[in-house]
């Protein structure tokens, strides 16, 4: 099994594409995650994709904006991404889907919707475990799990610990069919009352970052298991306001890209050594 991690655009905005995917390629990522908005041109498409595929990096395009109320709006909306990105030979995409609100059959259309995309693009696409989204908790998702046999999720548990304000504790059986059905991994580590503790590295998460390491271990040694070809893990520690900033000075209580590069070296050491 290969591991590849990627660099989130998140939170380096501010660079241009050609300084960012540099940093990237320093750092030692396989690829970059990036949330592609519904904004965007096809020329802007364009360009940056040539720019990637230049400094010889992977793309995971990411779907995240669709954010109208109306469900037959949102379903226009949501179709409109995909057929604008149709076009790029993705090595996979990452879904935010759905409303938290939304019927079951809803959002259940809306994965279906994606079903056919990828089956006639042949691009695997993952739902995001996500606040505001029909996944946005472990118990309802387990329920479209459950229901959906060939889901797959993108595991971002962060969100999960923060909306059940707890350490998941009481609902494994929603977390262990979940860790059976990622194939890929937002690696942001949460806590009870948040979703992003301030600084990974620091003595009084350690209980955290642990928690979510054996969550992470645990999905590497499924996909080990079932002869997998694939993992790819996101280190996803976002900017302000995931990132905690001091009041007033603004200034952040640790560095973003700091944080998701040792994120990423961190466990490329850890479990690489499951896969010898």
């Amino acid at each position: 099994m290969q591991l590849y991690f990627f660099c989130p655009r998140w939170g380096s905005e501010a660079f241009d594409w050609d300084e960012f995917l540099t940093k990237v390629r320093r750092a030692g990522y396989e690829g970059v995650e990036w949330a592609i908005s519904s904004t965007i041109s096809k020329r802007e498409l364009d360009t940056i994709w040539d720019k990637i595929q230049r400094y010889g990096l992977l793309l995971i395009g990411q779907h995240y904006d669709t954010y109208e109320s109306d469900y037959s709006r949102h379903s226009e909306a949501y179709h409109a991404w995909f057929e604008k990105v149709k076009p790029y030979p993705f090595l996979r995409i990452n879904s935010q889907t759905g409303k938290d609100y939304f019927t079951e059959d809803q959002n259940r259309s809306l994965i279906n919707l994606v079903a056919k995309f990828s089956e006639q693009c042949g691009i695997p696409v993952f739902h995001e475990t996500h606040r505001n989204k029909f996944s946005f908790a472990a118990h309802i998702t387990r329920q479209y799990l459950e229901a959906i046999k060939d889901l797959r999720i993108t595991l971002d548990a962060s969100h999960w610990v923060n909306v059940a304000e707890s350490w998941l504790e009481d609902q494994q059986e929603a977390l262990d069919l979940a860790i059976l059905r990622t194939s890929h991994i937002h690696a942001r580590v949460g806590y009870p009352e948040g979703p992003q503790v301030p600084d990974p590295l620091a003595p009084e998460w350690e209980s955290a970052l642990e928690a979510h390491l054996n969550w992470w271990g645990r999905v590497v040694k499924c996909r080990i298991n079932e002869n997998n070809p694939l993992l790819t893990i996101t280190p996803e520690f976002g900017p302000y306001p995931y990132l905690i900033e001091f009041p007033v000075t603004r200034q952040p209580l640790a560095d973003q890209w700091d944080i998701n590069v040792w994120m990423m070296r961190f466990m490329r050491e850890r479990y690489m050594k499951l896969l010898q």
